[in-house]
């Protein structure tokens, strides 16, 4: 049996490119929440070790998880 493969339809091609910008802009927002919340965990001495001020981090924290 011989198979072969048949190109996506420009339909089916944009479907899945307006998908798959979807899920990348789900997982960065959702990136975005996770290392706001990891930086809201350190202490003084690790935010100085990664040359992070309190001021940075606060001005951080304060953003909405989509931006």
């Amino acid at each position: 049996m011989d198979r072969t493969h048949e190109p996506l339809s420009q339909l089916a091609h944009g479907k899945s490119l307006q998908w798959l910008s979807l899920y990348s802009t789900l997982r960065h927002w959702q990136r975005n929440r996770r290392t706001r919340r990891q930086l809201a965990l350190l202490n003084e001495q690790q935010l100085a070790d990664a040359g992070i001020s309190t001021a940075q981090r606060e001005q951080e924290l304060a953003k909405p998880f989509w931006r």
